[in-house]
């Protein structure tokens, strides 16, 4: 029995990582004569880099609809369908119900607000397009910081409109690839009106009219003649546009999510078993646990490896990539501290921080494409490898520093968890943390100011994200000199590392939200509703930990009134 509890953990770590190989044992295919599953991979231009037309199709409809299928009479009709038929087949493609409305005075002006859904066709949004694109066109002019919810709703109606017309038009993505020397991607619609007879677009032209002919025979023979050619010419982005598709298929920080959920339950469960004097059970859970927060890491950072092959970049690029990143360090923070303290606490926050930013990085890619890169100033290799990865392990450091404290308060007060010997090694590790965090934060802050000037010609410029920055590393030097000079002790530390939260979400997404200076790149009218949240939140768990000590449950908190501890 022994012996079967130590190797459950093994087990379930084997069984995970199957779990997450099955898109590249078993690739999802698409049910068709025509071989949709080799066309999906054919490389396109678009947003500045080269992809499969997979990509462009998949985002284009999370884009409308907020989905990346379509139901159907029939059942389900994948991207590269829908795309196929909206670029062949426009007079069925407008009935397919793909634009998401969900403002209701947009609804209105659309005149469908009597309809009891929020998703519709082009052919219903049709007749008031012209107003659509006169309301549009009025609140593009007011700063976005500045426009109401119905002039921000109309807006983003009017970009769905003028991306669904580029793709049905061919205008966008460039698709006629570069096959000989000093040739660019090109856009098809320009290219055969400039040259009818250009046999690269006339190749791609053959293969849609196959489709729109519903002649599966001549598509495929088509397609392999195409691919054969793009193979031949272009073969690197030939590869990293399959490579993607597989790797759209495979989603792996979806896989890691859903495995930081299961680890963060069978963790918490350990840790109430080992308060019922079952520590047999509890440590073979916590085992479990651990096994899948580490195959969760792994499937992580097989996306992590994955985006820096396709996009040629060190991981971070963008606002998505951030988050992936932040969540990828702080799994690492988590697996180290639990292999050192041994108290399973380690891991719930590895798991909890792990899936809360992927959570993050989903929502910051339902809109696009999240391989997109920042502005071109932002656009250096060496500075995106030094000075971002060390800022951006600063802030993974200070939100794990952070959220131990949020484990301290709420175990302490509402369990009775947290004995002495619980809470000291908690808040041991939260000071190191936070000296970690501390060097961390600031060797990236002077990265910062030497990328700074180099490249706007001075190395302070009281930016918004620059002194987003200083006030993270004076926040954190903050809670150490008040740790070494005697002014706090276990309970302050603790307050003052959940307040550090607050100042990394500012310094990270906050200063984007400002809409002003050189680093705003991620301006999100949404996002600024979840700061506000977050805000108020750890506001109120500072709050409880502030509560008087005889209020917490926690045994070792239940000193004589008399002793007046200091926080």
């Amino acid at each position: 029995m022994k012996k079967m509890q130590q190797l459950l953990p093994w087990i379930i770590f084997v069984a995970a990582l199957m779990y997450a190989s099955q898109g590249f044992i078993r690739p999802e295919r698409i049910e068709s004569q025509f071989d949709l599953d080799s066309f999906r991979g054919i490389p396109v231009s678009a947003g500045g880099r080269t992809k499969p037309i997979d990509t462009v199709a998949r985002n284009s409809l999370m884009n409308l609809s907020g989905r990346q299928s379509i139901k159907t009479d029939d059942g389900e009709m994948s991207a590269i369908e829908w795309y196929l038929e909206l670029v062949t087949n426009p007079e069925e493609s407008i009935k397919r119900r793909v634009f998401r409305i969900d403002h209701p005075d947009v609804l209105t002006l659309a005149g469908l607000d009597d309809e009891k859904r929020i998703r519709f066709s082009f052919a219903e949004i049709f007749p008031a397009g012209n107003e659509i694109n006169r309301q549009a066109m009025l609140a593009s002019e007011i700063k976005a910081k500045a426009r109401d919810p119905f002039q921000r709703a109309v807006l983003v109606l009017g970009q769905k409109l003028m991306l669904y017309s580029s793709l049905q038009q061919l205008q966008d993505p460039y698709l006629v690839p570069p096959l000989r020397v000093g040739d660019d991607w090109r856009s098809f619609v320009t290219v055969l009106d400039e040259d009818p007879r250009d046999p690269d677009a006339l190749a791609l032209l053959h293969i849609l009219q196959r489709y729109r002919a519903d002649d599966p025979q001549a598509f495929n023979e088509g397609l392999t003649v195409f691919f054969d050619l793009i193979d031949t010419q272009i073969p690197y982005d030939a590869r990293k546009a399959r490579y993607e598709v597989t790797y759209n298929q495979v989603r792996p920080f979806y896989t890691a999510s859903v495995l930081y959920v299961g680890a963060f339950l069978i963790g918490c469960f350990g840790l109430l078993l080992s308060q019922l004097a079952k520590p047999d059970i509890s440590k073979t859970l916590l085992g479990i646990m651990t096994s899948l927060i580490l195959a969760a890491f792994v499937i992580q950072t097989v996306g992590l490896a994955s985006r820096v092959y396709l996009q040629g970049r060190p991981p971070i690029t963008n606002l998505y990539s951030s988050a992936v990143f932040v969540g990828w360090f702080g799994v690492i923070l988590g697996l180290i501290i639990d292999r050192q303290m041994k108290l399973g606490l380690g891991g719930i926050m590895a798991s909890a921080i792990g899936f809360g930013t992927l959570i993050i990085a989903h929502n910051l890619g339902n809109s696009g494409d999240t391989m997109e890169m920042m502005q071109a100033v932002l656009d250096t290799n060496f500075w995106l490898a030094t000075h971002v990865i060390v800022i951006t392990i600063g802030y993974s450091a200070t939100f794990f520093a952070g959220f131990l404290g949020i484990a301290y308060v709420l175990l302490g007060v509402f369990t009775p968890v947290l004995d002495h010997e619980r809470g000291k090694t908690l808040v041991k590790m939260v000071y190191g943390v936070i000296c970690f965090s501390t060097l961390m934060s600031f060797a990236g802050t002077v990265l910062g100011g030497i990328w700074a000037d180099q490249s706007w010609g001075r190395f302070w410029g009281w930016d918004a994200k620059e002194n987003g920055a200083a006030l993270l590393v004076l926040m954190n030097l903050l809670i150490l000199h008040a740790r070494w000079g005697g002014m706090i002790r276990d309970r302050g530390l603790i307050v003052l590392a959940i307040s550090c939260n607050i100042v990394t979400a500012w310094s990270w997404f906050g200063t984007n939200m400002l809409g002003v200076g050189l680093h705003s790149y991620g301006f999100m009218q949404s996002a600024v509703f979840w700061i506000v949240v977050f805000v108020i939140s750890q506001l109120v768990l500072m709050g409880i930990g502030m509560l008087p000590m005889k209020l917490w449950r926690s045994q070792f908190a239940r000193v004589p009134a008399s002793s007046n501890p200091p926080i």
